[in-house]
């Protein structure tokens, strides 16, 4: 199932690159570990130019962004529950220096509210980064003393982190 799974979001990703006027190919990879259906879909580089590179991440990831919404959605919209699976678009490492970008906002963040005891409220984030800076405040022991949620409504849907409320003896 596995491959049926990357080969379904390798073509969709290549045919959509196509379709937009850019020839390039697309490698796909699990991450080491992930027991889920996670998967990567990374657009080659080396045959776009900088320009094409920066119109198909879009500000502040916008573009890069919808790709992944639409391929999470069309892929999986009618698929059976075997054939679903969760699928990021990567390009240029744009994800991993987003992510390192995120990690540092998250701890400050979380310095912020420890110094102060109140809670801050972060910048707008797509959902994806806000689903990302959930996992990293739950995934992370050394954050287990914070809390996060999201408050507002598109576009202006932002995450809030604040301390863990101690249950009252």
């Amino acid at each position: 199932m596995t491959d049926q799974r990357l080969d379904r979001g390798k073509q969709w990703l290549e045919k959509v690159l196509t379709l937009s006027g850019l020839a390039t190919t697309v490698d796909t990879q699990q991450p080491e570990g992930s027991t889920s259906a996670n998967y990567w879909l990374t657009i080659d580089p080396t045959a776009l130019t900088s320009t094409q590179k920066e119109l198909l991440i879009g500000s502040q990831g916008a573009t890069i962004d919808a790709i992944q919404y639409l391929a999470n959605a069309g892929l999986n919209i009618h698929a059976e529950a075997d054939l679903q699976a969760g699928y990021t678009i990567e390009l240029d490492g744009y994800r991993q220096r987003r992510a390192v970008e995120l990690k540092a906002i998250a701890d400050d963040a979380a310095n912020r509210v420890r110094e102060t005891g109140a809670e801050v409220t972060l910048q707008p984030m797509s959902s994806a980064e806000r689903r990302q800076m959930h996992t990293f405040f739950d995934g992370d022991a050394s954050y287990s003393d914070l809390l996060t949620e999201s408050r507002g409504q598109e576009p202006d849907r932002r995450l809030v982190v604040k301390l863990a409320q101690s249950p009252e003896a």
